[in-house]
């Protein structure tokens, strides 16, 4: 199971990931499975060549500079997908970044990382 790095505010929580497993165990199954893909993993809006957000665009330029391998999967392709994986991580938003099965966070998380060189020394760690 992920574990969450920063967590969102207990009053805008989303259903737990075990909620989704509990009611749709195929669809928890394929997220695991593609968290589980790569050292980092993010779901973005778009591809990585062609993010569809300015948000999903930030975080594949952080990662792109890091030119490091990385996974991204295209959540506008899989409705499905879209809404899982946000029940999945008990986070509202997308992109969302894992690194080595650990839920990261979002956009803004990883520009405060990136800026500060924690996201570096967690991803070569």
């Amino acid at each position: 199971q992920p574990r969450c790095r920063r967590s969102w505010p207990t009053a805008m929580a989303m259903p737990s990931k075990d909620t989704l497993e509990a009611r749709n165990p195929v669809l928890h199954d394929k997220i695991d499975a593609m968290v589980g893909s790569g050292v980092v993993v993010v779901f973005i809006k778009g591809t990585k060549l062609f993010p569809q957000c300015g948000f999903s665009q930030t975080v594949v330029s952080i990662l792109n500079s890091l030119q490091l391998p990385y996974e991204a999967f295209d959540v506008l392709e899989d409705d499905q997908l879209r809404g899982g994986i946000k029940e999945y991580s008990s986070w509202p938003t997308i992109p969302q970044v894992y690194v080595s099965g650990d839920f990261i966070g979002g956009c803004d998380i990883m520009i405060e990382m990136f800026n500060s060189g924690e996201l570096q020394e967690m991803i070569e760690a």
